[in-house]
């Protein structure tokens, strides 16, 4: 890589990372917002869905902004507005002004995928490895904000945490506004200085719209809908399913660990760090995934993981129940094959996209997986607060069921 693909390359990975951290850290402020504001999982996991919901809906207009008005502009607008979002969660009275917060960084969120993949499309000549980088600081995001507030939670009130993670989105955010580099550099020597020109107008938009959604593409943006509410449902609500299984399992494991009158034994919740245990072993979930689409078809590839995604929910309970290793098995099998359905459905969605199109492709599969699959955060809530813990995990088995049963359409149809 030269000079101009490291500096955007780096843009990027920052930026990546701390979409994710700040993603991930919220299920683990909700387990301690649960206990301090005397709330249901339903009424919390509505209001969270709210910021999840802008995350995906706003994808669509982010990805028509950075058309107009550049990358470096959107991601550091991105990071500016995440960085405030969370030092406003900092003041947050109550359940209201958490909804508030969530729903600002939620829309700073949302125009950074299509942003930061253009970025590199556009400027970053050695564009596999580019690629390959921005996946691994998106991974190492998802791993680390559920680590680092479980950490920084242990010390400090979680108004304070709040405030603290909003720091570094601020220096890279100022950082942005320095940092040089020609976000078009690989366009004249990848695409032979062809650039897909966008929309200019509404009916020039809703053209491009008709195009694009074939209907092998229109099958896909449903699938990855259904993927989005099992994916958002599972990562909002475990670190809490997970203190249930393992209270049953081993008891109360700060007992063994700390003095129990020790502020350390009333703020450590050893299923946040299995929590993230399970993000990081979805590391490995995402390198199989990948190296699956150089051998399978894609779509094939997703229907085989979403085959998986049922099973691993079905069985999620009764293997929990038997102890705290089928627990950790269990939950291991699951986050693997949930970050492992990312990279087959992204090769799927360019399977079935017209070349000319992918940014709008994108734009509105973002929008399918975090815009409606936000609604998820919501329904698990609901069926945690009205059901058993069976409930949860038949209800995440539906998502992915119907997911799994439009892959089969798709790829049988022709």
């Amino acid at each position: 890589m030269d000079d101009n693909d490291r500096s955007i390359v780096g843009f990027v990975m920052a930026g990546h990372a701390m979409v994710h951290i700040y993603e991930l850290s919220i299920p683990i402020l909700m387990t301690v917002w649960l206990l301090e504001f005397s709330t249901t999982t339903a009424v919390l996991g509505t209001a969270v869905a709210v910021g999840y919901g802008l995350f995906g809906v706003g994808a669509l207009p982010g990805g028509l902004l950075v058309d107009r008005f550049g990358s470096r502009r959107l991601i550091t607008l991105c990071l500016a507005g995440m960085g405030v979002s969370f030092l406003i969660l900092g003041i947050a009275p109550g359940v209201l002004g958490i909804t508030i917060a969530i729903a600002i960084w939620g829309a700073a969120a949302s125009v950074y995928h299509p942003a930061g993949l253009t970025l590199i499309s556009n400027g970053v000549r050695e564009r596999g490895r580019g690629f390959a980088y921005h996946g691994m600081a998106g991974n190492v995001g998802i791993a680390a904000g559920p680590l680092l507030t479980a950490l920084l939670l242990l010390v400090f009130e979680w108004q304070t945490v709040a405030v603290i993670l909003a720091i570094p989105a601020l220096i890279a955010a100022a950082a942005g506004l320095s940092i040089e580099f020609d976000p078009t550099a690989a366009v004249e020597v990848t695409d032979g200085g062809q650039e897909r020109q966008p929309p200019s107008s509404l009916s020039e938009f809703f053209a491009e719209t008709r195009q694009l959604f074939t209907v092998g593409f229109a099958l896909v943006f449903v699938i990855v809908a259904f993927n989005g509410l099992y994916y958002r449902g599972v990562v909002t609500f475990l670190p809490e399913l997970l203190g249930e299984f393992l209270t049953a399992a081993i008891g109360d494991a700060r007992l063994g660990l700390f003095d129990p009158n020790s502020p350390m034994a009333e703020e450590f919740d050893l299923a946040q760090y299995l929590y993230v245990g399970l993000l990081t072993i979805g590391i490995g979930g995402q390198y199989l995934g990948g190296r699956l689409t150089e051998y399978i078809e894609p779509d094939r590839g997703m229907l085989l993981m979403l085959v998986f995604l049922t099973t691993f929910a079905l069985l999620f309970v009764p293997a929990a129940g038997t102890g705290l290793w089928g627990l950790l098995i269990v939950g291991a099998l699951l986050g693997f094959a949930l970050f492992a359905m990312q990279p087959l459905s992204q090769a799927t969605i360019a399977k079935y996209s017209l070349a000319g199109s992918r940014g709008l492709s994108f734009g509105y599969t973002y929008l399918a997986i975090f815009g409606v699959g936000a609604l998820g955060a919501a329904i698990i809530g609901t069926v945690r607060t009205y059901g058993s813990m069976s409930a949860v995990f038949l209800a995440l088995a539906a998502f992915s069921t119907l997911a799994g049963t439009f892959a089969v359409i798709l790829v049988t149809r022709d």
